[in-house]
């Protein structure tokens, strides 16, 4: 699959290991593969992430990020529903991280060596394919890995969406004439 892959592409991907090696993250998941979107410049999904979430508000987004990794990952639909079950995410998160510090849920630590990708960063790779045949483009290009995050659903496309980012959003602004 990765040969489909443009070359903005593929450098998205290769932004995300570094992203997760940055952060010492046990694996490239799909909040990386954003935060790497969000580094590139002169590509389709950069010139659409900047009409859509603008260079002001996209610290806010890098936070929201930050804020679910700090929740294992838990989506905010996650934690309603725990709450309606009688369990505080909040008051939970701040007793592990009060016990073994900050960032304690936000995944396993590796040093050194490759870093796998995650289940989820996988379904995003995989539904960015499913979008480029689905448009009946010959390659696999950012945008497509932008429209499979806002598609995937869990923590990045709530994250994403929250920002202003939505599929339809995507859709809409990829068909739409790029601005001069």
């Amino acid at each position: 699959m990765f040969e489909r892959f443009t070359k903005a592409a593929r450098n998205v991907v290769k932004g995300a290991v570094g992203h997760a090696e940055r952060g010492g993250a046990g694996s490239v998941g799909a909040e990386h593969l954003l935060l790497a979107l969000l580094d590139r410049e002169d590509t389709r999904a950069a010139a659409v992430l900047g009409r859509l979430c603008p260079a002001e508000r996209r610290p806010a987004l890098v936070a929201a990020l930050a804020d679910a990794r700090r929740r294992a990952g838990l989506s905010r639909a996650d934690s309603e529903a725990l709450a309606d079950l009688g369990i505080d995410v909040d008051a939970i998160v701040a007793r592990v991280e009060e016990t073994h510090g900050t960032g304690a849920l936000s995944g396993g630590r590796r040093s050194s060596g490759r870093r796998p990708f995650s289940r989820e960063a996988k379904t995003v790779l995989e539904k960015s394919l499913r979008m480029a045949l689905a448009r009946k483009d010959r390659e696999i290009g950012d945008e497509h890995l932008l429209l499979a995050l806002t598609a995937a659903g869990g923590v990045v496309a709530e994250a994403l969406a929250d920002h202003g980012v939505t599929h339809t959003a995507v859709e809409a602004a990829l068909a739409a004439p790029a601005p001069l």
